[in-house]
Protein backbone atom coordinates (compact mmCIF):
# COMPACT_ATOMS: atom_id res chain seq x y z
CA UNK A 1 0.00 0.00 0.00
CA UNK A 2 1.20 3.39 -0.80
CA UNK A 3 2.09 6.28 1.94
CA UNK A 4 1.21 9.97 1.52
CA UNK A 5 4.60 9.79 3.69
CA UNK A 6 5.15 8.06 7.27
CA UNK A 7 7.35 10.85 8.33
CA UNK A 8 5.90 13.13 11.00
CA UNK A 9 4.80 15.99 9.31
CA UNK A 10 5.45 19.63 11.21
CA UNK A 11 1.49 21.59 11.71
CA UNK A 12 1.50 24.57 10.81
CA UNK A 13 0.53 27.48 14.00
CA UNK A 14 -2.84 27.84 13.50
CA UNK A 15 -2.43 23.94 14.53
CA UNK A 16 -1.69 24.77 17.81
CA UNK A 17 -5.02 26.57 18.71
CA UNK A 18 -5.69 30.21 19.71
CA UNK A 19 -3.77 31.35 22.04
CA UNK A 20 -6.17 33.10 25.15
CA UNK A 21 -3.34 35.94 24.91
CA UNK A 22 -4.50 36.66 21.03
CA UNK A 23 -8.11 36.72 21.13
CA UNK A 24 -10.09 39.81 21.72
CA UNK A 25 -12.73 39.19 24.32
CA UNK A 26 -16.32 40.91 24.87
CA UNK A 27 -17.78 40.80 27.63
CA UNK A 28 -21.05 41.87 27.93
CA UNK A 29 -24.19 42.44 30.09
CA UNK A 30 -27.95 43.32 29.67
CA UNK A 31 -30.71 44.59 31.62
CA UNK A 32 -34.02 43.58 30.66
CA UNK A 33 -37.63 44.17 32.13
CA UNK A 34 -37.89 40.56 32.91
CA UNK A 35 -36.41 36.87 32.22
CA UNK A 36 -37.80 36.15 29.22
CA UNK A 37 -37.09 37.43 25.51
CA UNK A 38 -40.69 35.79 24.48
CA UNK A 39 -42.35 38.58 26.95
CA UNK A 40 -39.79 41.18 28.10
CA UNK A 41 -37.00 43.60 26.76
CA UNK A 42 -33.66 44.53 26.95
CA UNK A 43 -33.04 48.57 28.89
CA UNK A 44 -29.29 48.32 29.09
CA UNK A 45 -26.30 46.68 27.04
CA UNK A 46 -22.93 47.01 28.50
CA UNK A 47 -19.69 45.36 27.38
CA UNK A 48 -16.06 45.39 27.88
CA UNK A 49 -13.88 44.94 25.11
CA UNK A 50 -10.29 43.27 26.63
CA UNK A 51 -7.05 41.29 24.80
CA UNK A 52 -4.22 39.62 26.50
CA UNK A 53 -5.67 41.76 30.32
CA UNK A 54 -5.62 44.90 28.68
CA UNK A 55 -8.51 47.21 28.17
CA UNK A 56 -9.56 48.53 24.54
CA UNK A 57 -12.86 50.02 24.70
CA UNK A 58 -16.25 50.45 26.29
CA UNK A 59 -19.99 50.16 24.90
CA UNK A 60 -22.69 51.37 27.00
CA UNK A 61 -26.63 52.46 26.01
CA UNK A 62 -29.87 52.47 27.88
CA UNK A 63 -32.58 51.12 25.48
CA UNK A 64 -35.93 52.27 25.22
CA UNK A 65 -38.33 49.08 25.80
CA UNK A 66 -41.31 50.92 24.45
CA UNK A 67 -43.13 49.64 27.48
CA UNK A 68 -43.45 50.50 31.25
CA UNK A 69 -40.47 48.97 33.60
CA UNK A 70 -41.92 46.62 36.49
CA UNK A 71 -41.51 48.25 39.43
CA UNK A 72 -39.39 45.65 41.28
CA UNK A 73 -37.20 45.94 38.07
CA UNK A 74 -36.66 49.82 38.91
CA UNK A 75 -36.14 49.00 42.70
CA UNK A 76 -33.29 45.98 41.15
CA UNK A 77 -31.62 48.16 38.11
CA UNK A 78 -32.17 51.48 38.99
CA UNK A 79 -33.12 52.21 35.37
CA UNK A 80 -36.47 53.94 35.74
CA UNK A 81 -39.47 54.25 32.76
CA UNK A 82 -38.30 58.46 32.42
CA UNK A 83 -34.73 57.38 32.44
CA UNK A 84 -35.19 55.15 29.34
CA UNK A 85 -37.55 57.17 27.63
CA UNK A 86 -35.26 59.26 25.18
CA UNK A 87 -33.07 56.18 24.80
CA UNK A 88 -32.35 54.61 21.37
CA UNK A 89 -34.70 51.80 20.50
CA UNK A 90 -33.08 48.40 19.98
CA UNK A 91 -33.36 48.82 16.23
CA UNK A 92 -30.65 51.21 17.04
CA UNK A 93 -28.98 49.76 19.36
CA UNK A 94 -28.11 46.07 18.90
CA UNK A 95 -26.34 46.72 15.55
CA UNK A 96 -24.26 49.34 17.43
CA UNK A 97 -23.40 46.65 19.92
CA UNK A 98 -22.95 44.01 17.27
CA UNK A 99 -20.15 46.52 15.54
CA UNK A 100 -18.52 46.59 18.29
CA UNK A 101 -18.09 43.12 18.91
CA UNK A 102 -17.50 42.30 15.77
CA UNK A 103 -14.70 39.52 15.46
CA UNK A 104 -14.45 39.14 19.01
CA UNK A 105 -15.61 36.31 21.58
CA UNK A 106 -18.77 36.77 23.09
CA UNK A 107 -18.09 36.12 27.70
CA UNK A 108 -21.38 36.35 30.10
CA UNK A 109 -22.13 35.46 33.01
CA UNK A 110 -24.87 32.72 32.97
CA UNK A 111 -24.66 33.78 29.15
CA UNK A 112 -27.58 31.91 28.25
CA UNK A 113 -30.23 34.54 29.50
CA UNK A 114 -27.78 37.59 27.83
CA UNK A 115 -27.63 36.02 24.33
CA UNK A 116 -30.51 34.20 24.25
CA UNK A 117 -32.04 38.33 24.55
CA UNK A 118 -29.58 39.43 22.14
CA UNK A 119 -30.29 36.58 19.87
CA UNK A 120 -33.97 37.39 19.91
CA UNK A 121 -33.59 41.29 19.20
CA UNK A 122 -31.66 39.87 16.15
CA UNK A 123 -34.13 37.54 14.68
CA UNK A 124 -37.43 40.24 15.47
CA UNK A 125 -35.12 42.68 13.48
CA UNK A 126 -34.08 40.13 10.73
CA UNK A 127 -30.71 40.27 11.13
CA UNK A 128 -28.61 37.10 10.86
CA UNK A 129 -26.78 36.72 14.15
CA UNK A 130 -23.43 36.24 13.50
CA UNK A 131 -21.65 32.97 15.19
CA UNK A 132 -19.88 33.94 17.98
CA UNK A 133 -17.61 31.72 20.09
CA UNK A 134 -19.37 32.32 23.23
CA UNK A 135 -17.79 31.43 27.08
CA UNK A 136 -19.76 31.36 29.68
CA UNK A 137 -18.18 32.54 33.15
CA UNK A 138 -20.76 30.29 35.53
CA UNK A 139 -19.92 27.15 33.66
CA UNK A 140 -16.23 28.14 34.14
CA UNK A 141 -16.55 28.73 37.98
CA UNK A 142 -18.58 25.70 38.79
CA UNK A 143 -15.75 23.53 37.08
CA UNK A 144 -12.91 25.73 39.05
CA UNK A 145 -14.69 27.35 42.22
CA UNK A 146 -15.55 24.61 44.61
CA UNK A 147 -17.77 25.12 47.21
CA UNK A 148 -16.24 24.93 50.18
CA UNK A 149 -14.32 28.43 48.11
CA UNK A 150 -17.49 29.87 47.14
CA UNK A 151 -21.00 29.35 48.98
CA UNK A 152 -22.57 30.06 45.37
CA UNK A 153 -21.33 31.37 41.73
CA UNK A 154 -23.05 34.36 41.47
CA UNK A 155 -21.74 37.70 39.84
CA UNK A 156 -21.24 39.09 43.09
CA UNK A 157 -19.82 36.34 45.02
CA UNK A 158 -16.79 35.58 42.41
CA UNK A 159 -16.24 39.34 42.27
CA UNK A 160 -15.42 39.73 46.08
CA UNK A 161 -13.95 36.33 45.85
CA UNK A 162 -11.34 37.41 43.18
CA UNK A 163 -11.04 40.99 44.56
CA UNK A 164 -12.64 42.80 41.53
CA UNK A 165 -12.17 46.34 40.82
CA UNK A 166 -15.77 47.13 40.45
CA UNK A 167 -18.49 45.50 42.21
CA UNK A 168 -21.73 44.46 40.58
CA UNK A 169 -24.57 46.57 41.27
CA UNK A 170 -27.25 45.35 38.46
CA UNK A 171 -25.99 48.13 35.85
CA UNK A 172 -25.01 46.39 32.67
CA UNK A 173 -21.59 48.16 32.27
CA UNK A 174 -20.85 47.88 36.15
CA UNK A 175 -21.51 43.66 35.78
CA UNK A 176 -19.82 43.98 32.61
CA UNK A 177 -16.48 44.89 33.86
CA UNK A 178 -16.95 42.44 37.30
CA UNK A 179 -16.89 40.01 34.82
CA UNK A 180 -13.95 41.22 33.30
CA UNK A 181 -12.20 40.54 36.57
CA UNK A 182 -13.81 37.04 37.24
CA UNK A 183 -12.75 35.47 33.38
CA UNK A 184 -9.51 37.00 34.03
CA UNK A 185 -9.40 35.55 37.24
CA UNK A 186 -10.47 32.34 36.01
CA UNK A 187 -8.03 31.89 32.93
CA UNK A 188 -5.14 32.53 35.53
CA UNK A 189 -6.73 29.47 37.31
CA UNK A 190 -6.93 27.02 34.23
CA UNK A 191 -3.31 28.31 32.52
CA UNK A 192 -1.66 26.42 35.89
CA UNK A 193 -3.38 23.68 34.94
CA UNK A 194 -1.67 23.89 31.34
CA UNK A 195 -4.70 25.32 29.67
CA UNK A 196 -3.19 27.98 26.98
CA UNK A 197 -5.73 27.99 23.77
CA UNK A 198 -9.29 29.29 23.39
CA UNK A 199 -10.45 26.07 21.59
CA UNK A 200 -9.12 24.14 25.24
CA UNK A 201 -10.78 26.75 27.08
CA UNK A 202 -14.17 26.24 25.38
CA UNK A 203 -14.33 22.77 26.00
CA UNK A 204 -12.57 23.01 29.69
CA UNK A 205 -14.81 21.10 32.35
CA UNK A 206 -13.62 19.86 36.21
CA UNK A 207 -14.59 16.34 34.02
CA UNK A 208 -10.84 16.25 32.44
CA UNK A 209 -8.06 16.00 35.25
CA UNK A 210 -5.07 17.65 35.14
CA UNK A 211 -3.08 14.87 34.66
CA UNK A 212 -5.32 13.80 31.49
CA UNK A 213 -4.39 17.38 30.64
CA UNK A 214 -0.68 17.55 31.18
CA UNK A 215 -0.69 14.83 28.66
CA UNK A 216 -1.32 17.36 25.56
CA UNK A 217 2.46 17.45 24.84
CA UNK A 218 1.74 14.14 23.28
CA UNK A 219 0.11 16.06 20.37
CA UNK A 220 3.26 17.94 19.22
CA UNK A 221 4.98 17.56 16.19
CA UNK A 222 2.16 15.38 15.00
CA UNK A 223 0.72 15.74 11.26
CA UNK A 224 -2.23 17.52 10.47
CA UNK A 225 -3.07 15.25 8.20
CA UNK A 226 -5.27 12.46 7.74
CA UNK A 227 -4.16 8.69 9.02
CA UNK A 228 -4.02 6.75 11.96
CA UNK A 229 -2.60 6.92 14.93
CA UNK A 230 -1.55 4.64 17.76
CA UNK A 231 -1.47 5.22 21.33
CA UNK A 232 1.03 3.21 22.76
CA UNK A 233 2.12 2.91 26.42
CA UNK A 234 5.99 3.13 27.94
CA UNK A 235 6.81 -0.39 26.71
CA UNK A 236 5.10 0.29 23.17
CA UNK A 237 2.28 -1.78 23.12
CA UNK A 238 -0.27 -0.69 21.73
CA UNK A 239 -3.05 0.77 23.59
CA UNK A 240 -5.78 2.30 21.52
CA UNK A 241 -5.72 2.73 17.26
CA UNK A 242 -7.54 5.94 15.69
CA UNK A 243 -8.34 7.31 12.18
CA UNK A 244 -8.79 10.91 11.77
CA UNK A 245 -8.94 13.12 8.64
CA UNK A 246 -6.91 15.41 10.90
CA UNK A 247 -4.30 13.58 13.18
CA UNK A 248 -3.26 16.21 15.56
CA UNK A 249 -6.44 18.12 15.89
CA UNK A 250 -7.91 14.79 16.74
CA UNK A 251 -5.56 13.21 19.32
CA UNK A 252 -5.96 17.28 21.16
CA UNK A 253 -9.46 16.28 21.67
CA UNK A 254 -7.94 13.35 24.15
CA UNK A 255 -7.28 16.18 26.44
CA UNK A 256 -9.81 18.32 26.72
CA UNK A 257 -14.00 17.60 27.76
CA UNK A 258 -14.88 16.61 24.23
CA UNK A 259 -13.65 13.31 25.03
CA UNK A 260 -16.05 11.81 27.69
CA UNK A 261 -15.59 7.91 27.38
CA UNK A 262 -14.42 6.63 30.67
CA UNK A 263 -12.31 4.42 29.03
CA UNK A 264 -10.13 6.67 27.22
CA UNK A 265 -9.25 8.88 30.30
CA UNK A 266 -7.77 5.32 31.49
CA UNK A 267 -6.48 5.04 28.12
CA UNK A 268 -4.70 8.49 28.08
CA UNK A 269 -3.30 7.95 31.87
CA UNK A 270 -1.34 5.17 30.34
CA UNK A 271 -0.08 6.31 27.21
CA UNK A 272 3.32 7.35 26.96
CA UNK A 273 3.15 8.52 22.81
CA UNK A 274 1.44 8.68 19.71
CA UNK A 275 2.93 7.21 16.67
CA UNK A 276 1.05 9.13 13.63
CA UNK A 277 0.58 7.53 9.83
CA UNK A 278 -0.03 9.75 7.52
CA UNK A 279 -2.13 7.93 4.61
CA UNK A 280 -2.76 9.38 1.46
CA UNK A 281 -6.48 9.03 1.20
CA UNK A 282 -9.52 8.79 4.27
CA UNK A 283 -10.25 5.45 2.52
CA UNK A 284 -6.29 3.73 3.13
CA UNK A 285 -6.49 5.56 6.36
CA UNK A 286 -9.82 3.52 7.91
CA UNK A 287 -8.48 0.08 5.89
CA UNK A 288 -5.15 0.57 7.81
CA UNK A 289 -7.14 1.36 11.69
CA UNK A 290 -8.45 -2.14 11.05
CA UNK A 291 -5.37 -4.07 9.98
CA UNK A 292 -3.92 -2.59 12.79
CA UNK A 293 -6.50 -3.81 15.41
CA UNK A 294 -6.43 -7.03 13.89
CA UNK A 295 -2.28 -6.84 14.33
CA UNK A 296 -1.68 -6.08 17.52
CA UNK A 297 -5.71 -5.92 19.84
CA UNK A 298 -5.29 -2.76 21.54
CA UNK A 299 -7.00 -3.22 25.14
CA UNK A 300 -8.67 -0.52 24.46
CA UNK A 301 -10.42 -0.75 21.16
CA UNK A 302 -14.40 -1.71 21.16
CA UNK A 303 -14.39 -2.87 17.88
CA UNK A 304 -14.01 -6.62 16.54
CA UNK A 305 -9.86 -7.19 17.26
CA UNK A 306 -9.97 -10.68 15.64
CA UNK A 307 -11.81 -9.30 12.19
CA UNK A 308 -10.29 -12.73 10.47
CA UNK A 309 -12.55 -14.91 12.46
CA UNK A 310 -15.55 -14.68 10.45
CA UNK A 311 -18.68 -16.97 10.49
CA UNK A 312 -19.98 -18.46 7.61
CA UNK A 313 -22.52 -20.79 6.52
CA UNK A 314 -21.48 -23.61 4.01
CA UNK A 315 -23.25 -26.12 2.22
CA UNK A 316 -21.12 -29.02 2.21
CA UNK A 317 -19.53 -31.22 -0.19
CA UNK A 318 -20.80 -34.84 0.04
CA UNK A 319 -23.47 -37.85 -0.95
CA UNK A 320 -25.88 -35.81 1.06
CA UNK A 321 -24.87 -32.35 1.98
CA UNK A 322 -25.81 -30.35 4.72
CA UNK A 323 -25.56 -26.86 5.78
CA UNK A 324 -22.63 -26.32 8.68
CA UNK A 325 -21.07 -23.57 10.34
CA UNK A 326 -17.51 -22.60 9.99
CA UNK A 327 -14.69 -20.38 10.61
CA UNK A 328 -12.90 -20.41 7.02
CA UNK A 329 -13.79 -20.73 2.96
CA UNK A 330 -11.77 -23.42 1.81
CA UNK A 331 -11.45 -24.40 -2.07
CA UNK A 332 -13.62 -27.59 -1.44
CA UNK A 333 -16.13 -26.39 -4.56
CA UNK A 334 -18.76 -25.91 -1.54
CA UNK A 335 -21.22 -23.34 -1.58
CA UNK A 336 -20.91 -20.67 1.37
CA UNK A 337 -23.06 -17.45 2.34
CA UNK A 338 -21.83 -14.92 4.54
CA UNK A 339 -19.66 -14.07 6.82
CA UNK A 340 -22.69 -13.45 8.85
CA UNK A 341 -21.64 -11.17 12.67
CA UNK A 342 -22.10 -13.99 15.02
CA UNK A 343 -22.52 -17.75 15.49
CA UNK A 344 -25.86 -16.95 16.55
CA UNK A 345 -27.05 -14.80 13.43
CA UNK A 346 -25.28 -17.56 10.90
CA UNK A 347 -27.71 -20.49 13.36
CA UNK A 348 -30.54 -18.12 12.34
CA UNK A 349 -29.68 -17.72 8.90
CA UNK A 350 -29.43 -22.27 9.00
CA UNK A 351 -32.71 -22.49 10.52
CA UNK A 352 -34.82 -20.09 8.29
CA UNK A 353 -33.23 -22.55 5.32
CA UNK A 354 -34.40 -25.35 7.26
CA UNK A 355 -37.93 -24.30 7.73
CA UNK A 356 -38.64 -24.32 3.44
CA UNK A 357 -36.03 -26.49 2.58
CA UNK A 358 -35.77 -30.14 3.63
CA UNK A 359 -32.51 -30.60 3.67
CA UNK A 360 -31.32 -32.60 6.55
CA UNK A 361 -30.06 -31.61 9.99
CA UNK A 362 -27.71 -34.47 11.42
CA UNK A 363 -23.82 -33.88 11.36
CA UNK A 364 -22.64 -37.49 10.71
CA UNK A 365 -21.55 -38.00 7.36
CA UNK A 366 -23.89 -40.40 5.70
CA UNK A 367 -23.30 -43.05 2.57
CA UNK A 368 -25.38 -44.56 -0.08
CA UNK A 369 -24.05 -47.87 1.00
CA UNK A 370 -24.70 -47.73 4.81
CA UNK A 371 -28.36 -47.06 6.68
CA UNK A 372 -28.78 -45.73 9.96
CA UNK A 373 -32.20 -44.84 11.87
CA UNK A 374 -34.19 -42.12 11.27
CA UNK A 375 -34.37 -39.04 13.39
CA UNK A 376 -36.93 -37.38 14.71
CA UNK A 377 -37.01 -34.70 11.88
CA UNK A 378 -37.21 -37.63 9.50
CA UNK A 379 -40.66 -39.24 11.40
CA UNK A 380 -42.41 -35.80 11.53
CA UNK A 381 -41.79 -35.47 7.56
CA UNK A 382 -39.53 -32.64 7.87
CA UNK A 383 -36.68 -34.62 5.94
CA UNK A 384 -36.88 -36.86 3.19
CA UNK A 385 -34.61 -39.34 5.36
CA UNK A 386 -31.83 -40.44 3.15
CA UNK A 387 -30.11 -42.15 6.06
CA UNK A 388 -32.59 -44.92 5.56
CA UNK A 389 -32.24 -45.30 2.50
CA UNK A 390 -36.18 -44.02 1.58
CA UNK A 391 -34.39 -41.16 -0.61
CA UNK A 392 -32.11 -41.62 -3.00
CA UNK A 393 -28.97 -39.70 -3.97
CA UNK A 394 -30.62 -38.32 -6.89
CA UNK A 395 -33.60 -37.44 -4.98
CA UNK A 396 -31.78 -35.60 -2.91
CA UNK A 397 -29.61 -33.66 -5.22
CA UNK A 398 -32.55 -31.86 -6.78
CA UNK A 399 -33.30 -30.35 -2.92
CA UNK A 400 -29.45 -29.28 -2.62
CA UNK A 401 -29.88 -27.75 -6.33
CA UNK A 402 -33.00 -25.42 -4.56
CA UNK A 403 -30.66 -24.60 -1.83
CA UNK A 404 -27.39 -23.80 -3.66
CA UNK A 405 -29.87 -21.48 -6.19
CA UNK A 406 -31.08 -19.86 -3.15
CA UNK A 407 -27.70 -19.26 -1.47
CA UNK A 408 -25.49 -18.59 -4.46
CA UNK A 409 -27.98 -16.52 -6.75
CA UNK A 410 -31.40 -16.48 -7.08
CA UNK A 411 -33.10 -15.91 -3.31
CA UNK A 412 -36.51 -15.28 -4.71
CA UNK A 413 -37.91 -18.56 -3.88
CA UNK A 414 -36.92 -19.26 -0.29
CA UNK A 415 -37.75 -15.64 0.69
CA UNK A 416 -41.51 -16.22 -1.19
CA UNK A 417 -41.48 -19.58 0.60
CA UNK A 418 -40.97 -17.90 4.45
CA UNK A 419 -42.63 -15.08 3.62
CA UNK A 420 -45.80 -17.40 3.00
CA UNK A 421 -44.82 -19.29 6.14
CA UNK A 422 -44.95 -16.07 8.15
CA UNK A 423 -48.06 -14.82 6.44
CA UNK A 424 -49.73 -18.39 7.46
CA UNK A 425 -48.52 -17.28 11.26
CA UNK A 426 -49.60 -14.20 11.48
CA UNK A 427 -53.24 -15.36 10.34
CA UNK A 428 -53.29 -18.06 12.86
CA UNK A 429 -52.39 -15.11 15.10
CA UNK A 430 -49.21 -16.65 16.45
CA UNK A 431 -47.55 -12.98 15.82
CA UNK A 432 -44.42 -14.11 17.83
CA UNK A 433 -43.61 -17.25 15.97
CA UNK A 434 -44.06 -14.76 12.61
CA UNK A 435 -41.89 -12.50 14.27
CA UNK A 436 -38.68 -15.07 15.46
CA UNK A 437 -39.20 -16.43 11.63
CA UNK A 438 -38.68 -12.82 9.99
CA UNK A 439 -35.80 -12.19 12.40
CA UNK A 440 -34.73 -15.32 11.06
CA UNK A 441 -35.05 -14.64 7.45
CA UNK A 442 -33.41 -11.15 8.06
CA UNK A 443 -30.37 -13.45 8.94
CA UNK A 444 -30.73 -15.87 5.62
CA UNK A 445 -30.44 -12.74 3.45
CA UNK A 446 -28.23 -10.67 5.32
CA UNK A 447 -25.64 -13.48 4.80
CA UNK A 448 -26.32 -13.77 0.98
CA UNK A 449 -26.73 -10.35 0.29
CA UNK A 450 -22.91 -10.05 2.26
CA UNK A 451 -21.79 -13.10 0.16
CA UNK A 452 -23.29 -11.80 -3.38
CA UNK A 453 -21.74 -8.22 -2.85
CA UNK A 454 -17.77 -9.41 -1.89
CA UNK A 455 -17.78 -12.60 -4.00
CA UNK A 456 -17.37 -10.03 -6.97
CA UNK A 457 -15.05 -8.14 -5.72
CA UNK A 458 -12.92 -10.89 -4.64
CA UNK A 459 -13.02 -12.71 -7.90
CA UNK A 460 -11.58 -9.69 -9.71
CA UNK A 461 -7.72 -9.57 -9.93
CA UNK A 462 -7.85 -5.58 -10.50
CA UNK A 463 -10.13 -2.64 -10.04
CA UNK A 464 -9.01 0.94 -10.01
CA UNK A 465 -11.22 3.64 -9.31
CA UNK A 466 -11.16 7.37 -8.86
CA UNK A 467 -13.53 10.05 -7.16
CA UNK A 468 -12.94 13.62 -6.88
CA UNK A 469 -10.74 15.01 -3.90
CA UNK A 470 -11.89 17.32 -1.55
CA UNK A 471 -9.27 19.35 -2.00
CA UNK A 472 -9.17 19.08 -6.16
CA UNK A 473 -7.71 16.49 -7.87
CA UNK A 474 -8.39 12.79 -7.52
CA UNK A 475 -8.33 9.95 -4.92
CA UNK A 476 -7.15 6.97 -6.75
CA UNK A 477 -7.52 3.37 -5.16
CA UNK A 478 -6.38 0.33 -6.64
CA UNK A 479 -8.33 -2.87 -5.38
CA UNK A 480 -6.72 -6.69 -5.76
CA UNK A 481 -9.42 -9.60 -5.13
CA UNK A 482 -10.93 -6.99 -2.58
CA UNK A 483 -7.87 -6.02 -0.98
CA UNK A 484 -6.89 -2.41 -0.49
CA UNK A 485 -3.31 -2.83 -2.70
CA UNK A 486 -2.40 0.78 -2.77
CA UNK A 487 -3.88 4.38 -3.04
CA UNK A 488 -2.68 7.64 -3.66
CA UNK A 489 -4.03 11.54 -4.37
CA UNK A 490 -3.03 13.37 -7.98
CA UNK A 491 -2.75 17.15 -7.65
CA UNK A 492 -5.29 19.65 -8.67
CA UNK A 493 -5.21 20.41 -12.71
CA UNK A 494 -2.54 16.96 -13.03
CA UNK A 495 -3.60 14.22 -15.85
CA UNK A 496 -4.63 11.81 -13.39
CA UNK A 497 -3.36 8.68 -16.13
CA UNK A 498 0.27 8.64 -14.72
CA UNK A 499 -0.42 8.70 -11.38
CA UNK A 500 -3.13 5.60 -12.05
CA UNK A 501 0.08 3.72 -14.11
CA UNK A 502 2.75 4.23 -11.05
CA UNK A 503 -0.06 3.33 -8.76
CA UNK A 504 -0.97 0.02 -9.94
CA UNK A 505 3.02 -0.66 -11.04
CA UNK A 506 3.83 0.07 -7.73
CA UNK A 507 0.97 -1.27 -5.49
CA UNK A 508 0.86 -4.78 -3.56
CA UNK A 509 0.61 -8.25 -5.10
CA UNK A 510 -2.35 -9.88 -3.70
CA UNK A 511 -3.25 -13.78 -4.19
CA UNK A 512 -6.71 -15.04 -4.43
CA UNK A 513 -8.50 -16.29 -1.66
CA UNK A 514 -10.85 -19.41 -1.79
CA UNK A 515 -13.90 -17.78 -3.43
CA UNK A 516 -16.05 -16.46 -2.44
CA UNK A 517 -14.44 -15.07 0.68
CA UNK A 518 -11.92 -12.06 -0.62
CA UNK A 519 -7.76 -11.88 0.49
CA UNK A 520 -8.72 -9.29 2.79
CA UNK A 521 -11.22 -9.30 5.75
CA UNK A 522 -14.96 -9.24 4.87
CA UNK A 523 -14.81 -5.81 7.43
CA UNK A 524 -12.25 -4.30 4.88
CA UNK A 525 -13.61 -5.25 1.81
CA UNK A 526 -17.46 -3.76 2.86
CA UNK A 527 -15.58 -0.45 3.26
CA UNK A 528 -14.11 -0.56 0.15
CA UNK A 529 -17.48 -1.51 -1.23
CA UNK A 530 -18.89 1.30 0.29
CA UNK A 531 -16.10 3.83 -0.92
CA UNK A 532 -16.78 2.30 -4.17
CA UNK A 533 -20.58 3.06 -4.00
CA UNK A 534 -19.94 6.47 -3.57
CA UNK A 535 -21.43 9.21 -5.36
CA UNK A 536 -18.90 10.50 -7.88
CA UNK A 537 -16.73 7.82 -8.06
CA UNK A 538 -15.38 6.54 -11.63
CA UNK A 539 -14.11 2.81 -12.16
CA UNK A 540 -10.72 3.55 -14.30
CA UNK A 541 -9.79 -0.13 -14.78
CA UNK A 542 -11.80 -3.26 -14.12
CA UNK A 543 -10.06 -7.03 -14.40
CA UNK A 544 -12.78 -9.67 -13.64
CA UNK A 545 -17.09 -8.67 -12.90
CA UNK A 546 -18.34 -6.83 -10.99
CA UNK A 547 -22.21 -7.85 -11.04
CA UNK A 548 -25.17 -9.04 -8.41
CA UNK A 549 -27.07 -11.54 -9.11
CA UNK A 550 -30.91 -11.41 -10.71
CA UNK A 551 -33.08 -11.98 -7.72
CA UNK A 552 -30.28 -11.39 -5.57
CA UNK A 553 -30.83 -11.17 -1.64
CA UNK A 554 -30.15 -7.38 -1.88
CA UNK A 555 -33.76 -6.18 -2.25
CA UNK A 556 -35.36 -8.63 0.47
CA UNK A 557 -32.58 -6.48 2.98
CA UNK A 558 -33.73 -3.74 2.18
CA UNK A 559 -37.15 -4.40 2.32
CA UNK A 560 -36.82 -6.28 5.91
CA UNK A 561 -34.45 -4.43 7.40
CA UNK A 562 -36.35 -1.21 8.43
CA UNK A 563 -39.66 -3.62 9.05
CA UNK A 564 -36.95 -5.95 11.93
CA UNK A 565 -35.70 -2.59 13.17
CA UNK A 566 -38.91 -0.82 13.97
CA UNK A 567 -40.54 -3.98 15.88
CA UNK A 568 -37.31 -3.78 17.82
CA UNK A 569 -38.20 -0.54 18.63
CA UNK A 570 -41.45 -1.26 19.67
CA UNK A 571 -40.48 -4.19 21.59
CA UNK A 572 -38.32 -1.82 23.20
CA UNK A 573 -40.71 1.28 24.24
CA UNK A 574 -43.46 -1.14 25.35
CA UNK A 575 -40.94 -2.65 27.75
CA UNK A 576 -39.60 0.61 28.32
CA UNK A 577 -43.43 2.16 29.82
Amino acid sequence: MQMAGDTMVQGTFDDLGTALAEVTFVVVDLETTGGSPADSAITEIGAVKVRGGELLGEFQTLVNPHVPIPAFIQALTGITTAMVARAPRIEAALPAFLEFAQGSVLVAHNAGFDIGFLKAASAAQGLEWPRFTVLDTVHLARALVPRDEARNHKLSTLAALFSSTTTPDHRALHDARATVDVLHALIGRVGSLGVQTLEELSSYTSRVSPAQRRKRWLADGLPSEPGVYLFKDGDGRVLYVGTSINIRARVRTYFTASEQRTRMAEMVRLAASVTPVVCATTLEAEVRELRLIAEHKPRYNRRSKSPERATWVKLTVEAFPRLSIVREVRSDGASYIGPFGSHASAEDAVAAVHEVIPLRQCVQRLSPARRVGACALADMGRCGAPCTGAQSVDEYSAIVHDAVVALSGDSRGVVTALRTKMSSLSDQERFEDAGALRDRLLALVRGMARAQRIAPLAASPEIVAAKPAATGGWEIVCVRHGRLAASTVSPRGADPMPYVRALCDSAEVVLPAPWPSPAATPEETEKILRWLEQPGVRIVDLQGEWTCPVGGAGGARMQLEPQVVARHQVAGFVAAS
